[in-house]
């Protein structure tokens, strides 16, 4: 496999576990943390510091955005425990 196609398909793996999880919102993140060790929030600043590492400047309030899919204030009133 060619590195091009194994980054598309790991790009594609990853907004997969990203659509999952926000379809899952009954599923807290300190379960995700206790269970897995990594949360949402952990994924939203891995995000960020990828694009750090290419030179982009991306907000948390932006990087948890892409994860949660709303702004996080919105999920934490809705969903959050």
């Amino acid at each position: 496999m060619d590195e091009n196609t194994k980054k598309e398909l790991q790009s594609a793996a990853f907004e997969r576990l990203i659509d999952h999880l926000r379809n899952r919102k009954d599923v807290q993140n300190i379960d995700l943390m206790n269970l897995a060790g990594f949360c949402r929030n952990c994924l939203s600043k891995w995000y960020r510091e990828e694009a750090e590492k290419k030179g982009i400047t991306i907000s948390d309030p932006d990087a948890r955005e892409h994860v949660y899919g709303m702004p996080y204030s919105e999920w934490k009133e809705k969903y959050q425990k």
